[in-house]
Protein backbone atom coordinates (compact mmCIF):
# COMPACT_ATOMS: atom_id res chain seq x y z
CA UNK A 1 0.00 0.00 0.00
CA UNK A 2 1.66 3.64 -0.73
CA UNK A 3 1.71 6.74 1.06
CA UNK A 4 -0.06 8.94 -1.34
CA UNK A 5 1.27 12.20 -1.90
CA UNK A 6 1.07 15.59 -4.17
CA UNK A 7 3.76 17.14 -6.50
CA UNK A 8 5.06 20.36 -4.93
CA UNK A 9 3.19 22.99 -6.55
CA UNK A 10 0.77 22.84 -3.44
CA UNK A 11 -2.25 20.56 -5.10
CA UNK A 12 -4.00 18.37 -2.55
CA UNK A 13 -4.91 14.85 -2.94
CA UNK A 14 -6.32 11.86 -0.67
CA UNK A 15 -4.09 10.08 1.33
CA UNK A 16 -4.90 6.78 3.55
CA UNK A 17 -7.53 6.62 6.20
CA UNK A 18 -8.64 9.91 4.66
CA UNK A 19 -5.61 12.15 5.33
CA UNK A 20 -5.34 15.14 3.36
CA UNK A 21 -1.89 15.62 1.86
CA UNK A 22 -0.21 18.81 0.64
CA UNK A 23 2.87 20.22 0.33
CA UNK A 24 4.81 21.20 3.29
CA UNK A 25 4.77 18.18 5.54
CA UNK A 26 7.57 16.69 7.62
CA UNK A 27 6.93 12.86 6.01
CA UNK A 28 7.85 13.03 2.53
CA UNK A 29 7.15 9.98 0.10
CA UNK A 30 7.63 10.33 -3.47
CA UNK A 31 7.71 14.52 -3.49
CA UNK A 32 4.00 13.90 -1.63
CA UNK A 33 3.82 15.21 1.93
CA UNK A 34 1.46 15.28 4.70
CA UNK A 35 0.63 18.10 7.11
CA UNK A 36 -1.24 19.29 9.66
CA UNK A 37 -3.07 22.03 8.29
CA UNK A 38 -4.02 20.10 5.53
CA UNK A 39 -6.30 18.49 7.97
CA UNK A 40 -8.39 21.15 8.64
CA UNK A 41 -9.45 21.15 4.34
CA UNK A 42 -9.81 17.24 5.05
CA UNK A 43 -13.88 17.43 4.90
CA UNK A 44 -14.64 19.54 2.42
CA UNK A 45 -12.11 17.90 -0.12
CA UNK A 46 -13.35 14.23 0.22
CA UNK A 47 -16.92 15.47 0.31
CA UNK A 48 -18.17 16.47 -3.25
CA UNK A 49 -22.17 17.88 -3.04
CA UNK A 50 -24.97 15.42 -3.40
CA UNK A 51 -25.88 17.06 -7.25
CA UNK A 52 -21.95 17.03 -8.24
CA UNK A 53 -21.35 13.23 -7.04
CA UNK A 54 -24.59 12.09 -9.02
CA UNK A 55 -23.27 14.39 -12.18
CA UNK A 56 -19.96 12.32 -12.11
CA UNK A 57 -21.51 9.52 -11.19
CA UNK A 58 -23.91 9.40 -14.45
CA UNK A 59 -21.07 10.63 -16.58
CA UNK A 60 -18.87 7.32 -15.49
CA UNK A 61 -22.15 5.29 -16.12
CA UNK A 62 -23.13 6.48 -19.63
CA UNK A 63 -19.81 6.06 -20.70
CA UNK A 64 -19.14 2.68 -19.25
CA UNK A 65 -22.44 1.75 -21.78
CA UNK A 66 -20.02 0.19 -24.60
CA UNK A 67 -18.83 -2.30 -21.98
CA UNK A 68 -22.35 -3.49 -22.52
CA UNK A 69 -22.06 -4.72 -25.84
CA UNK A 70 -18.89 -6.71 -25.44
CA UNK A 71 -19.76 -8.45 -22.16
CA UNK A 72 -22.88 -9.36 -23.63
CA UNK A 73 -21.34 -10.62 -26.75
CA UNK A 74 -19.37 -12.78 -24.17
CA UNK A 75 -22.17 -13.98 -22.68
CA UNK A 76 -24.49 -14.82 -25.16
CA UNK A 77 -21.77 -16.33 -27.59
CA UNK A 78 -20.79 -19.05 -25.04
CA UNK A 79 -24.54 -20.28 -25.44
CA UNK A 80 -25.55 -19.31 -28.93
CA UNK A 81 -22.59 -21.11 -30.47
CA UNK A 82 -24.35 -24.40 -29.20
CA UNK A 83 -27.41 -23.58 -31.32
CA UNK A 84 -25.23 -21.99 -34.32
CA UNK A 85 -23.25 -24.94 -34.36
CA UNK A 86 -26.63 -27.54 -35.20
CA UNK A 87 -27.84 -24.61 -37.28
CA UNK A 88 -24.99 -23.77 -39.53
CA UNK A 89 -23.57 -27.01 -39.05
CA UNK A 90 -20.19 -25.49 -38.27
CA UNK A 91 -16.92 -27.49 -37.42
CA UNK A 92 -15.24 -27.32 -33.98
CA UNK A 93 -12.41 -25.26 -35.72
CA UNK A 94 -15.09 -22.65 -36.99
CA UNK A 95 -16.47 -22.46 -33.97
CA UNK A 96 -12.98 -21.50 -32.34
CA UNK A 97 -12.55 -18.83 -35.42
CA UNK A 98 -16.59 -17.48 -34.65
CA UNK A 99 -15.69 -17.25 -30.75
CA UNK A 100 -12.07 -15.71 -30.82
CA UNK A 101 -11.86 -13.18 -33.99
CA UNK A 102 -14.34 -10.38 -32.51
CA UNK A 103 -11.17 -10.34 -30.16
CA UNK A 104 -8.39 -10.15 -32.74
CA UNK A 105 -10.06 -8.07 -34.75
CA UNK A 106 -10.68 -6.13 -32.03
CA UNK A 107 -7.20 -4.46 -32.45
CA UNK A 108 -7.86 -2.47 -34.90
CA UNK A 109 -10.39 -0.94 -33.96
CA UNK A 110 -7.96 -0.23 -30.61
CA UNK A 111 -5.10 1.00 -32.63
CA UNK A 112 -7.40 3.42 -34.01
CA UNK A 113 -9.47 4.21 -31.08
CA UNK A 114 -6.26 6.37 -30.02
CA UNK A 115 -5.88 8.36 -33.09
CA UNK A 116 -9.64 8.88 -33.22
CA UNK A 117 -10.05 10.12 -29.55
CA UNK A 118 -7.59 12.71 -30.17
CA UNK A 119 -9.20 13.96 -33.48
CA UNK A 120 -12.78 13.86 -32.62
CA UNK A 121 -12.84 13.66 -28.94
CA UNK A 122 -13.32 10.98 -26.47
CA UNK A 123 -17.16 11.19 -25.90
CA UNK A 124 -18.02 11.18 -30.24
CA UNK A 125 -15.46 7.94 -30.31
CA UNK A 126 -17.72 6.48 -27.94
CA UNK A 127 -20.61 7.18 -30.10
CA UNK A 128 -18.67 5.78 -33.26
CA UNK A 129 -17.68 2.47 -30.86
CA UNK A 130 -21.72 1.87 -30.72
CA UNK A 131 -22.32 2.60 -34.47
CA UNK A 132 -19.83 -0.06 -35.32
CA UNK A 133 -20.66 -2.64 -33.12
CA UNK A 134 -24.71 -2.22 -33.71
CA UNK A 135 -23.85 -2.70 -37.23
CA UNK A 136 -22.09 -5.51 -36.80
CA UNK A 137 -25.08 -7.10 -34.36
CA UNK A 138 -27.71 -6.55 -37.14
CA UNK A 139 -25.38 -8.42 -39.92
CA UNK A 140 -25.13 -11.53 -37.23
CA UNK A 141 -28.89 -11.56 -35.98
CA UNK A 142 -29.87 -11.75 -40.00
CA UNK A 143 -26.80 -14.39 -41.16
CA UNK A 144 -27.95 -16.85 -44.14
CA UNK A 145 -24.32 -18.78 -43.45
CA UNK A 146 -20.93 -19.04 -41.74
CA UNK A 147 -19.51 -16.47 -43.94
CA UNK A 148 -22.08 -13.74 -43.36
CA UNK A 149 -22.26 -14.23 -39.60
CA UNK A 150 -18.22 -14.11 -39.94
CA UNK A 151 -18.34 -10.33 -41.63
CA UNK A 152 -20.90 -8.99 -38.92
CA UNK A 153 -18.68 -10.46 -36.22
CA UNK A 154 -15.26 -8.68 -37.77
CA UNK A 155 -17.48 -5.47 -37.81
CA UNK A 156 -18.58 -6.49 -34.38
CA UNK A 157 -14.76 -6.67 -33.01
CA UNK A 158 -14.12 -3.13 -34.44
CA UNK A 159 -16.70 -1.48 -32.77
CA UNK A 160 -15.50 -3.40 -29.53
CA UNK A 161 -11.92 -2.32 -30.01
CA UNK A 162 -13.17 1.41 -29.96
CA UNK A 163 -14.98 0.99 -26.82
CA UNK A 164 -12.85 -0.86 -24.86
CA UNK A 165 -10.09 1.32 -24.94
CA UNK A 166 -11.69 4.82 -24.85
CA UNK A 167 -14.33 4.08 -21.94
CA UNK A 168 -11.64 4.30 -18.96
CA UNK A 169 -9.62 7.25 -20.68
CA UNK A 170 -12.50 8.80 -20.38
CA UNK A 171 -13.50 8.22 -17.08
CA UNK A 172 -10.53 8.93 -15.39
CA UNK A 173 -9.90 12.08 -17.01
CA UNK A 174 -13.47 13.40 -16.05
CA UNK A 175 -13.03 11.76 -12.57
CA UNK A 176 -12.11 13.88 -9.13
CA UNK A 177 -8.98 11.94 -7.88
CA UNK A 178 -10.55 10.67 -4.55
CA UNK A 179 -12.73 8.45 -6.61
CA UNK A 180 -10.91 7.75 -10.10
CA UNK A 181 -10.19 4.24 -9.10
CA UNK A 182 -13.87 3.12 -8.50
CA UNK A 183 -15.67 4.97 -11.39
CA UNK A 184 -12.52 4.27 -13.61
CA UNK A 185 -13.69 0.10 -12.80
CA UNK A 186 -16.86 1.30 -13.56
CA UNK A 187 -16.49 -0.37 -17.67
CA UNK A 188 -15.71 -3.30 -16.13
CA UNK A 189 -19.39 -3.95 -13.27
CA UNK A 190 -21.22 -2.98 -17.05
CA UNK A 191 -18.44 -5.89 -18.95
CA UNK A 192 -19.83 -8.68 -16.14
CA UNK A 193 -23.31 -7.07 -15.77
CA UNK A 194 -23.69 -7.73 -20.01
CA UNK A 195 -22.46 -11.19 -19.66
CA UNK A 196 -24.95 -12.36 -17.12
CA UNK A 197 -27.46 -10.75 -19.59
CA UNK A 198 -25.80 -12.55 -22.57
CA UNK A 199 -26.09 -16.23 -20.02
CA UNK A 200 -29.72 -15.19 -18.83
CA UNK A 201 -30.45 -14.22 -22.65
CA UNK A 202 -29.73 -18.19 -23.61
CA UNK A 203 -31.18 -19.47 -21.13
CA UNK A 204 -34.53 -17.82 -21.60
CA UNK A 205 -34.04 -18.01 -25.93
CA UNK A 206 -32.70 -21.72 -25.52
CA UNK A 207 -36.55 -23.35 -26.17
CA UNK A 208 -37.07 -21.38 -29.29
CA UNK A 209 -36.53 -23.22 -32.48
CA UNK A 210 -32.88 -23.59 -33.61
CA UNK A 211 -33.20 -21.45 -36.60
CA UNK A 212 -34.04 -18.76 -34.96
CA UNK A 213 -33.16 -18.66 -31.00
CA UNK A 214 -29.47 -18.03 -31.74
CA UNK A 215 -30.56 -14.73 -33.53
CA UNK A 216 -32.98 -13.71 -31.04
CA UNK A 217 -29.86 -14.26 -29.01
CA UNK A 218 -27.52 -12.16 -30.82
CA UNK A 219 -30.54 -9.63 -31.46
CA UNK A 220 -30.91 -8.43 -28.03
CA UNK A 221 -27.32 -6.59 -27.97
CA UNK A 222 -28.74 -3.91 -30.30
CA UNK A 223 -31.05 -2.41 -27.55
CA UNK A 224 -27.95 -0.61 -25.79
CA UNK A 225 -27.66 1.36 -28.80
CA UNK A 226 -30.41 3.66 -27.89
CA UNK A 227 -28.81 4.27 -24.28
CA UNK A 228 -25.97 5.12 -25.63
CA UNK A 229 -27.07 8.08 -27.99
CA UNK A 230 -29.37 9.51 -25.50
CA UNK A 231 -25.92 9.43 -23.68
CA UNK A 232 -23.96 11.21 -25.75
CA UNK A 233 -26.18 14.33 -25.55
CA UNK A 234 -25.81 14.81 -21.65
CA UNK A 235 -22.16 13.75 -21.03
CA UNK A 236 -19.60 16.47 -21.36
CA UNK A 237 -16.29 16.14 -23.47
CA UNK A 238 -13.19 15.27 -21.27
CA UNK A 239 -11.80 18.20 -20.31
CA UNK A 240 -8.06 17.25 -20.80
CA UNK A 241 -8.87 16.46 -24.11
CA UNK A 242 -10.60 20.05 -24.35
CA UNK A 243 -7.37 21.27 -22.54
CA UNK A 244 -5.30 19.60 -25.67
CA UNK A 245 -7.90 21.65 -28.18
CA UNK A 246 -6.75 24.86 -26.51
CA UNK A 247 -10.58 25.09 -25.67
CA UNK A 248 -9.42 26.34 -22.27
CA UNK A 249 -12.72 27.78 -20.96
CA UNK A 250 -14.72 25.02 -21.78
CA UNK A 251 -12.37 22.56 -19.87
CA UNK A 252 -12.93 24.84 -17.09
CA UNK A 253 -16.82 24.82 -17.18
CA UNK A 254 -16.60 21.06 -17.25
CA UNK A 255 -14.11 20.76 -14.21
CA UNK A 256 -16.86 23.13 -12.33
CA UNK A 257 -18.89 20.43 -12.82
CA UNK A 258 -16.92 17.68 -11.12
CA UNK A 259 -15.61 19.82 -8.55
CA UNK A 260 -17.10 22.67 -6.83
CA UNK A 261 -14.39 24.13 -5.46
CA UNK A 262 -12.77 27.00 -7.69
CA UNK A 263 -9.81 27.35 -6.09
CA UNK A 264 -8.85 23.35 -6.52
CA UNK A 265 -10.22 23.58 -10.12
CA UNK A 266 -7.90 26.26 -11.03
CA UNK A 267 -4.74 24.22 -9.76
CA UNK A 268 -6.43 21.38 -11.67
CA UNK A 269 -6.93 22.83 -14.87
CA UNK A 270 -2.90 24.23 -14.30
CA UNK A 271 -2.07 20.70 -13.81
CA UNK A 272 -3.21 19.84 -17.09
CA UNK A 273 -2.10 22.60 -19.13
CA UNK A 274 1.35 21.87 -17.75
CA UNK A 275 1.22 18.31 -18.71
CA UNK A 276 -0.55 18.89 -22.12
CA UNK A 277 2.33 21.48 -23.28
CA UNK A 278 0.19 24.55 -23.43
CA UNK A 279 1.68 26.63 -20.07
CA UNK A 280 5.51 25.18 -20.86
CA UNK A 281 6.95 25.46 -23.97
CA UNK A 282 9.67 22.50 -23.63
CA UNK A 283 6.98 20.43 -24.03
CA UNK A 284 5.83 21.15 -27.63
CA UNK A 285 7.82 18.08 -29.07
CA UNK A 286 8.08 16.95 -32.83
CA UNK A 287 8.38 13.68 -32.31
CA UNK A 288 5.30 11.95 -33.48
CA UNK A 289 3.40 9.97 -30.44
CA UNK A 290 3.76 6.26 -31.84
CA UNK A 291 7.75 7.17 -32.71
CA UNK A 292 7.82 8.15 -28.46
CA UNK A 293 6.07 4.77 -27.96
CA UNK A 294 8.29 2.64 -30.29
CA UNK A 295 11.29 4.36 -28.87
CA UNK A 296 10.65 5.05 -25.53
CA UNK A 297 12.89 6.71 -22.44
CA UNK A 298 13.34 4.60 -19.20
CA UNK A 299 10.58 6.02 -17.52
CA UNK A 300 7.96 5.50 -20.79
CA UNK A 301 9.47 1.87 -21.05
CA UNK A 302 8.39 1.56 -17.32
CA UNK A 303 4.89 2.35 -17.73
CA UNK A 304 4.70 0.24 -20.84
CA UNK A 305 6.33 -2.75 -19.49
CA UNK A 306 3.24 -2.17 -16.94
CA UNK A 307 0.50 -0.84 -18.52
CA UNK A 308 0.98 -3.41 -21.37
CA UNK A 309 2.14 -6.53 -19.39
CA UNK A 310 -1.03 -5.92 -16.61
CA UNK A 311 -2.89 -6.33 -19.59
CA UNK A 312 -1.55 -9.50 -21.44
CA UNK A 313 -1.78 -11.01 -18.28
CA UNK A 314 -5.29 -10.18 -17.58
CA UNK A 315 -6.15 -12.27 -20.55
CA UNK A 316 -3.42 -15.41 -20.88
CA UNK A 317 -5.09 -16.62 -17.45
CA UNK A 318 -7.55 -17.82 -19.47
CA UNK A 319 -10.49 -15.84 -18.35
CA UNK A 320 -12.30 -15.88 -21.34
CA UNK A 321 -11.36 -19.64 -21.84
CA UNK A 322 -14.04 -20.34 -18.57
CA UNK A 323 -16.35 -17.35 -19.73
CA UNK A 324 -16.52 -18.27 -23.55
CA UNK A 325 -16.22 -21.95 -23.21
CA UNK A 326 -18.21 -22.27 -19.86
CA UNK A 327 -20.95 -24.90 -21.63
CA UNK A 328 -18.38 -27.04 -22.47
CA UNK A 329 -16.39 -27.30 -19.92
CA UNK A 330 -19.23 -28.11 -17.46
CA UNK A 331 -20.38 -30.55 -20.09
CA UNK A 332 -16.47 -32.11 -19.69
CA UNK A 333 -17.45 -32.22 -16.13
CA UNK A 334 -20.44 -34.07 -16.08
CA UNK A 335 -23.44 -32.12 -16.50
CA UNK A 336 -25.97 -32.55 -19.29
CA UNK A 337 -28.45 -31.26 -21.41
CA UNK A 338 -28.06 -27.58 -22.30
CA UNK A 339 -30.97 -26.33 -20.32
CA UNK A 340 -28.56 -26.91 -17.42
CA UNK A 341 -25.24 -26.08 -19.14
CA UNK A 342 -26.97 -22.39 -19.30
CA UNK A 343 -28.26 -22.50 -16.32
CA UNK A 344 -25.32 -23.15 -13.98
CA UNK A 345 -23.58 -20.43 -16.95
CA UNK A 346 -26.24 -18.02 -15.29
CA UNK A 347 -24.44 -18.98 -11.65
CA UNK A 348 -20.76 -18.11 -13.04
CA UNK A 349 -22.41 -15.08 -14.63
CA UNK A 350 -24.07 -14.19 -11.16
CA UNK A 351 -20.41 -14.70 -9.40
CA UNK A 352 -18.49 -12.34 -12.13
CA UNK A 353 -20.80 -9.50 -11.24
CA UNK A 354 -21.34 -9.77 -7.51
CA UNK A 355 -17.41 -9.77 -6.99
CA UNK A 356 -17.17 -6.80 -9.02
CA UNK A 357 -19.24 -4.41 -7.08
CA UNK A 358 -16.51 -5.98 -4.29
CA UNK A 359 -13.74 -4.11 -6.13
CA UNK A 360 -15.31 -1.21 -6.59
CA UNK A 361 -15.96 -0.42 -2.75
CA UNK A 362 -12.48 -1.47 -2.44
CA UNK A 363 -10.32 -0.13 -5.01
CA UNK A 364 -9.88 3.19 -3.38
CA UNK A 365 -9.82 1.86 -0.19
CA UNK A 366 -7.40 -0.51 -0.08
CA UNK A 367 -5.74 0.34 -3.36
CA UNK A 368 -5.21 -0.88 -6.46
CA UNK A 369 -1.99 -3.40 -5.51
CA UNK A 370 -3.69 -5.66 -2.66
CA UNK A 371 -6.45 -6.14 -4.82
CA UNK A 372 -4.29 -7.82 -7.52
CA UNK A 373 -2.55 -9.81 -5.46
CA UNK A 374 -5.75 -11.00 -3.40
CA UNK A 375 -7.06 -11.72 -7.24
CA UNK A 376 -4.10 -13.34 -8.91
CA UNK A 377 -3.38 -15.48 -6.16
CA UNK A 378 -7.03 -16.47 -6.08
CA UNK A 379 -7.37 -17.33 -9.65
CA UNK A 380 -3.96 -19.83 -9.11
CA UNK A 381 -5.62 -21.70 -6.69
CA UNK A 382 -9.01 -22.14 -8.79
CA UNK A 383 -7.01 -22.86 -11.92
CA UNK A 384 -5.07 -25.52 -10.22
CA UNK A 385 -8.26 -26.84 -8.83
CA UNK A 386 -10.12 -26.79 -11.98
CA UNK A 387 -6.68 -28.96 -13.00
CA UNK A 388 -6.98 -31.10 -10.53
CA UNK A 389 -10.66 -32.07 -10.90
CA UNK A 390 -10.87 -32.95 -14.62
CA UNK A 391 -7.54 -34.65 -13.96
CA UNK A 392 -8.41 -37.06 -11.02
CA UNK A 393 -12.00 -36.79 -10.27
CA UNK A 394 -13.86 -37.21 -13.56
CA UNK A 395 -17.50 -36.85 -14.12
CA UNK A 396 -19.40 -37.73 -10.73
CA UNK A 397 -21.28 -35.53 -8.44
CA UNK A 398 -17.76 -34.35 -6.18
CA UNK A 399 -16.08 -33.28 -9.92
CA UNK A 400 -19.25 -31.41 -10.78
CA UNK A 401 -19.38 -29.69 -7.82
CA UNK A 402 -15.82 -28.86 -7.71
CA UNK A 403 -16.00 -27.60 -11.36
CA UNK A 404 -18.73 -25.37 -11.19
CA UNK A 405 -17.51 -23.88 -7.69
CA UNK A 406 -13.93 -23.80 -9.31
CA UNK A 407 -15.04 -21.73 -12.17
CA UNK A 408 -17.20 -19.42 -10.27
CA UNK A 409 -14.36 -18.75 -7.73
CA UNK A 410 -12.30 -18.02 -10.86
CA UNK A 411 -14.42 -15.38 -12.45
CA UNK A 412 -15.21 -14.77 -8.58
CA UNK A 413 -11.19 -13.49 -7.94
CA UNK A 414 -10.74 -12.39 -11.65
CA UNK A 415 -13.62 -9.60 -10.71
CA UNK A 416 -12.31 -8.57 -7.48
CA UNK A 417 -9.05 -7.60 -8.71
CA UNK A 418 -7.30 -8.19 -12.16
CA UNK A 419 -10.37 -7.68 -14.14
CA UNK A 420 -11.34 -3.78 -13.07
CA UNK A 421 -7.75 -3.18 -11.32
CA UNK A 422 -6.17 -3.44 -15.06
CA UNK A 423 -8.04 -1.02 -16.81
CA UNK A 424 -7.97 1.66 -14.08
CA UNK A 425 -4.22 1.43 -13.75
CA UNK A 426 -3.75 1.57 -17.76
CA UNK A 427 -5.79 4.80 -17.63
CA UNK A 428 -3.53 6.58 -14.85
CA UNK A 429 -0.23 5.58 -15.85
CA UNK A 430 0.47 7.11 -18.77
CA UNK A 431 1.11 11.10 -19.71
CA UNK A 432 -1.45 13.40 -21.20
CA UNK A 433 0.09 13.84 -24.35
CA UNK A 434 0.71 9.69 -24.58
CA UNK A 435 -2.21 9.06 -23.03
CA UNK A 436 -5.08 7.68 -25.46
CA UNK A 437 -2.71 5.84 -27.80
CA UNK A 438 -0.41 4.38 -24.66
CA UNK A 439 -3.72 2.74 -23.59
CA UNK A 440 -4.56 1.84 -27.42
CA UNK A 441 -1.84 -0.19 -27.36
CA UNK A 442 -2.77 -1.85 -24.19
CA UNK A 443 -6.14 -2.69 -24.92
CA UNK A 444 -4.78 -4.11 -28.45
CA UNK A 445 -2.43 -6.39 -26.27
CA UNK A 446 -5.28 -7.35 -24.42
CA UNK A 447 -7.29 -8.37 -27.57
CA UNK A 448 -4.67 -10.06 -28.95
CA UNK A 449 -4.01 -12.16 -25.82
CA UNK A 450 -8.02 -12.84 -25.74
CA UNK A 451 -8.64 -13.77 -29.37
CA UNK A 452 -5.29 -16.21 -29.08
CA UNK A 453 -6.74 -18.32 -25.58
CA UNK A 454 -10.47 -17.96 -27.26
CA UNK A 455 -9.37 -19.51 -30.45
CA UNK A 456 -7.47 -22.37 -29.46
CA UNK A 457 -8.82 -23.40 -26.13
CA UNK A 458 -10.73 -26.26 -28.05
CA UNK A 459 -7.92 -27.39 -29.44
CA UNK A 460 -5.49 -27.30 -27.08
CA UNK A 461 -7.86 -29.42 -24.53
CA UNK A 462 -8.18 -31.55 -27.20
CA UNK A 463 -4.60 -32.08 -27.52
CA UNK A 464 -3.58 -31.80 -23.66
CA UNK A 465 -6.85 -32.30 -22.39
CA UNK A 466 -8.90 -29.82 -19.95
CA UNK A 467 -6.85 -30.62 -16.70
CA UNK A 468 -3.78 -29.68 -18.58
CA UNK A 469 -4.73 -27.00 -20.46
CA UNK A 470 -5.96 -25.87 -16.66
CA UNK A 471 -2.90 -26.21 -15.33
CA UNK A 472 -0.84 -24.19 -18.06
CA UNK A 473 -3.69 -21.39 -17.07
CA UNK A 474 -2.63 -21.82 -13.49
CA UNK A 475 0.54 -21.36 -13.70
CA UNK A 476 0.48 -18.66 -15.72
CA UNK A 477 -1.41 -16.87 -13.11
CA UNK A 478 1.07 -17.74 -10.63
CA UNK A 479 4.04 -15.97 -13.14
CA UNK A 480 1.25 -12.72 -12.80
CA UNK A 481 1.66 -12.46 -8.50
CA UNK A 482 5.39 -11.99 -9.21
CA UNK A 483 4.74 -9.68 -12.31
CA UNK A 484 2.64 -7.36 -9.72
CA UNK A 485 5.07 -7.38 -7.26
CA UNK A 486 8.00 -6.30 -9.12
CA UNK A 487 6.18 -4.02 -12.24
CA UNK A 488 2.70 -2.42 -10.19
CA UNK A 489 3.09 0.72 -8.39
CA UNK A 490 0.34 1.75 -6.45
CA UNK A 491 -1.53 4.62 -7.44
CA UNK A 492 -4.41 5.41 -5.02
CA UNK A 493 -5.36 8.85 -3.84
CA UNK A 494 -2.60 10.51 -6.61
CA UNK A 495 -3.71 12.23 -9.55
CA UNK A 496 -2.96 11.96 -12.92
CA UNK A 497 0.43 14.21 -13.14
CA UNK A 498 1.47 12.54 -10.21
CA UNK A 499 1.37 9.46 -10.95
CA UNK A 500 3.58 9.86 -13.96
CA UNK A 501 6.58 11.13 -11.32
CA UNK A 502 6.37 7.23 -10.16
CA UNK A 503 8.29 6.04 -13.05
CA UNK A 504 10.41 8.64 -13.39
CA UNK A 505 13.15 6.54 -11.18
CA UNK A 506 13.09 3.04 -11.44
CA UNK A 507 11.70 1.29 -8.21
CA UNK A 508 10.90 4.77 -6.65
CA UNK A 509 6.86 3.48 -5.66
CA UNK A 510 8.52 0.50 -3.72
CA UNK A 511 10.49 2.70 -1.96
CA UNK A 512 7.17 4.76 -1.36
CA UNK A 513 4.93 1.86 -0.67
CA UNK A 514 4.33 1.85 3.31
CA UNK A 515 1.93 -0.13 5.34
CA UNK A 516 -1.68 1.23 6.46
CA UNK A 517 -0.47 1.16 9.90
CA UNK A 518 2.64 2.93 9.63
CA UNK A 519 0.72 6.01 7.64
CA UNK A 520 -1.71 5.51 10.90
CA UNK A 521 1.14 5.92 12.97
CA UNK A 522 2.24 8.94 11.29
CA UNK A 523 -1.06 10.67 11.73
CA UNK A 524 -1.84 9.90 15.33
CA UNK A 525 1.75 10.77 16.29
CA UNK A 526 1.04 14.58 14.94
Amino acid sequence: MGLVGVQENGNREMGLSGVSLGSKNKYRRMDSELTEEDDAAQSHHRQLSNSTRKYVFACAVFASLNSVLLGYDVGVMSGAIIFIQEDLKITKVQEEVLVGSLSIVSLLGSLAGGRTSDAIGRKWTMGLAAVVFQAGAAVMTLAPSFQILMVGRLLAGIGIGFGVMIAPVYIAEISPTVARGSLTSFPEIFINLGILLGYVSNYAFSSFPVHTNWRIMLAVGILPSVFIAFALFIIPESPRWLVMQNRVEEARSVLLKTNENQIEVEERLAEIQEAAGISNAEKYEEKAVWRELLKPSPSLRRMLVTGFGIQCFQQITGIDATVYYSPEIFKGAGIEGNSNLLAATVAVGISKTVFILVAIILVDKLGRKPLLYISTIGMTVCLFSLAFTFTFLGTGNVGIALAVLSVCGNVAFFSVGIGPVCWVLTSEIFPLRLRAQAAALGAVGNRVCSGLVAMSFLSVADAITVGGTFLIFSVISALSVAFVYMFVPETKGKSLEQIELLFKNEHEWQKAEVELGDVEHLVQKE
